[in-house]
């Protein structure tokens, strides 16, 4: 996350600096850990049935519903979202990838994020600690602040961010 909008955006957009940024983070930080939710052990027979049923769709539905522990939801999709995103931007700035595919990749990888932050919300009641709690809600606004980004990129900065020059295939969606 971040990789190649954050140098954009304090490069060539100028909307802001590194500790603006930061300053906000931190505020959101502040507010998410004095909201944070007190820990709420899950049920033993809940505990029990996650060991019997480990299905894909079962874990699904566990971590909808709010029992699972926050680690479990976090951290998978976690890094399969950073790593989806980061190679869909490298492929974009390398120029094997169109303007309209990276946008429909967007798109498409946004369903699951928002999958992914109302089951966060919902599992962190099984989690011990406020920071690691305001942490992972602060990820779950950050990949929204990084989707936001990524649009305004690509609306008013597409020949900042894709290598127009050298796309052979939909030239005209740098303009």
């Amino acid at each position: 996350m971040f990789i190649f909008s954050l140098p954009l955006l304090f490069q060539h957009m100028q909307l802001g600096s590194p500790l603006e940024l930061a300053g906000i983070a931190l505020f959101l930080f502040g507010l998410l850990l004095l909201s944070a939710p007190g820990f709420q052990p899950l049920i033993e027979q809940e505990a029990n049935r996650s060991s019997q049923q480990s299905n894909a769709y079962h874990i699904l539905i566990r971590a909808w519903t709010g029992n699972l522990k926050l680690w479990h939801v976090f951290w998978p999709f976690f890094i399969a979202l950073n790593c989806s995103l980061f190679a869909v931007d490298l492929l974009a700035k390398q120029s094997q990838l169109s303007v309209s595919s990276w946008d429909e990749i967007h798109f498409i990888l946004l369903t699951p994020v928002i999958f992914w932050s109302l089951a966060v919300w919902k599992n962190s009641i099984h989690c011990q600690y406020k920071l690691a709690i305001a942490a992972a809600r602060l990820s779950c606004l950050a990949v929204f602040f990084e989707y936001g980004l990524k649009l305004y990129i690509r609306i008013d900065y597409p020949r900042l961010f894709f290598a127009c020059h050298e796309l052979m295939l939909n030239y005209k969606g740098c303009f």
